[in-house]
């Protein structure tokens, strides 16, 4: 009975002290991150249309730099090291020109306010497109319906502008064989919700040197040439003005030396390219502020890393791939990824949630009950592809924390690829999405700062904060108390499975298959949890290993009882 007594006595001692360690990160970081500063830089950032190489890519990172300097990041000379706080700005010139969208509009012959300009629709002039000539072109426009062969059968197409009902970019060789100056076209996906919000366009891209120009339309817009083009004979004056010129490629990295492994590190990154506010001003924003709230609480001593803290700011999943595969002694010690991607949503009016988008576990791969997808889409993932790792709860519930704090809602869904996150994934690295979808306004220009919340920019950062401080300063302790959460999380989830798998087989589904969904969520939890035992900085026991075997018994005896029940 003592024995017993003083097992839970010490259990509750462990988790008490882990408590004590976080809500200490929750408090210095609820108090040093000013929303107002992630939300300046955000709207700063979001003026831009940005793509690599172009005035508003690398006024971005600029504008992130400035940041870094006065919170007292230095300029590595010599090596990432050299300081306990440092930056670096890599260079590399780029393969292909870069391009920036500088004008245009769109008028009908005979009326007087333009059919579209780009000062309401940023959107409508694709990557790549080249300018017309001074002054514009006037010509007329040729409907030809959704672009299909019959629609096109016997159209004179020559010196005349090609619009269809359609996306753009699959009719630009057609147009230029036929000897049309220019597309116009029409696509935005339905969760955009393009008949509602009627003045959307999504971004695209044309390849460059096609030999005529494109141009991408609202709903709106859309609706209204067609219209006008099957009353009869239509005229158009377009003016497009764009840059293309070479140009380099930057990336910004700041460092947050670690005291005891800094070769160990904790990577955030969050992706510049891209036109939008949400998409990805917010976590250019949000980042630059937990760097600057960082630095300020290493200054202060209030926080003392015992592992390395990188921040990265780039180009989408390149530059997070080339920090990882560029240096493969560094790639070792990345002990844990996480992308910042559309994180700073007013839901109320993107619509959606917050998310954190799982490393691969089998709901990505049996997609049931409350979990489910994104409209971005499921991954083929296999059970050779899953990533058993105790990131997934760990990050989950310190943001499930933070939302209880603060009214937030947190949400999660199965992996599914497609940002910064990919990249760690790929390497065999630790790495989530923190996110938000659905989002109407996704990839549109209608993704502006009215659509930008500072309070989630700030709820996303303190949770995304917390949780590094946590783990590059992780001791036994938290190791051990983390193991009981991840226990507790696999019993839950093992349970609802359970519940899920035999509703199926009364339903008539196979009792095998079922059982084996259960085996796989049991061994996957069982590898999640053997993966705390590398948590700690510096272990000088046996006792977090010493839990994980008790948890891990626990979790299998568990999944052999419901194995059992199954029929």
């Amino acid at each position: 009975m003592k024995k017993i007594f003083l097992f839970v006595l010490t259990l509750l001692s462990l988790s008490a002290f882990s408590q004590t360690q976080t809500d200490t990160y929750f408090k210095l970081t609820r108090a040093a991150f000013k929303e107002k500063n992630a939300y300046e830089t955000t709207s700063f950032v979001e003026k831009y249309f940005r793509i690599p190489g172009n005035t508003g890519f690398n006024a971005s990172i600029h504008r992130v730099e400035e940041i870094l300097k006065k919170a007292g990041y230095i300029e590595e000379k010599a090596n990432e090291f050299e300081a306990p706080l440092t930056y670096r700005i890599e260079k590399r010139p780029m393969k292909r020109s870069t391009w920036e969208p500088v004008n245009a509009s769109v008028s009908i012959v005979g009326e007087n306010q333009p059919l579209i300009a780009f000062q309401t629709n940023r959107n409508m002039i694709p990557i790549n497109c080249p300018s017309t000539p001074a002054g514009g072109v006037t010509a007329e426009v040729i409907f030809v319906g959704k672009g299909a062969a019959a629609d096109l059968e016997g159209k004179d197409l020559k010196g005349k502008i090609l619009f269809a009902d359609a996306a753009a970019g699959r009719l630009i060789n057609t147009a230029a064989k036929a000897g049309a100056i220019g597309v116009m076209g029409y696509s935005v996906p339905k969760y955009n919700q393009p008949e509602k919000y009627q003045t959307s366009i999504s971004f695209g891209s044309m390849p460059a040197n096609a030999g005529v120009w494109s141009l991408l339309l609202s709903y709106g817009v859309k609706e209204k040439l067609k219209a006008a083009c099957l009353k009869g004979a239509v005229t158009l004056k377009v003016n497009i003005e764009t840059k293309i010129y070479e140009s380099d490629e930057l990336t910004i990295v700041a460092n947050v030396k670690g005291s005891v492994k800094p070769n160990e590190r904790f990577v955030y990154s969050a992706h510049v390219q891209e036109p939008g506010a949400n998409d990805n001003a917010t976590g250019v924003g949000t980042l630059a502020e937990m760097a600057r709230v960082t630095a300020n609480l290493v200054k202060s001593g209030q926080l003392k890393p015992q592992r390395t803290l990188t921040f990265l700011w780039g180009d989408e999943i390149v530059s997070t791939r080339r920090y990882i595969t560029d240096d493969k002694e560094r790639a070792t010690g990345i002990l844990w990824g996480m992308s910042l991607d559309m994180v700073g949503e007013d839901t109320k009016k993107t619509g959606g949630s917050f998310l954190i988008e799982k490393m691969p576990d089998p709901s990505a791969i049996w997609t049931r009950g409350a979990d489910k997808h994104t409209e971005w889409g499921a991954g083929d993932v296999k059970e050779k592809d899953l990533f058993p790792h105790y990131y997934n709860d760990f990050i989950f519930d310190i943001c499930k924390t933070q939302g209880k704090f603060a009214n937030w809602t947190v949400n999660f869904n199965p992996f599914e690829g497609g940002s910064d996150h990919t990249p760690f994934l790929q390497n065999k690295i630790p790495g989530l999405l923190m996110w938000h979808f659905t989002d109407v306004f996704y990839h549109t220009d209608n993704d502006r700062i009215d659509k930008v919340s500072a309070t989630t920019m700030k709820n996303v950062g303190v949770s995304a904060l917390t949780a590094a401080y946590t783990l590059v300063t992780a001791n036994e302790n938290t190791a051990s108390t983390t193991v009981n959460q991840v226990k507790h999380d696999a019993l839950t989830r093992l349970k609802t499975e359970f519940e899920l798998s035999k509703k199926a087989i009364a339903e008539g589904k196979s009792a095998a298959d079922e059982k084996h969904i259960i085996e796989v969520w049991g061994k996957w939890y069982t590898d999640a949890l053997a993966t705390i035992g590398t948590m700690p900085v510096d272990a000088k026991t046996t006792r977090v290993g010493s839990s994980i075997k008790v948890a891990t018994l626990a979790v299998e005896k568990q999944v052999q009882a419901y194995l059992d029940e199954l029929k």
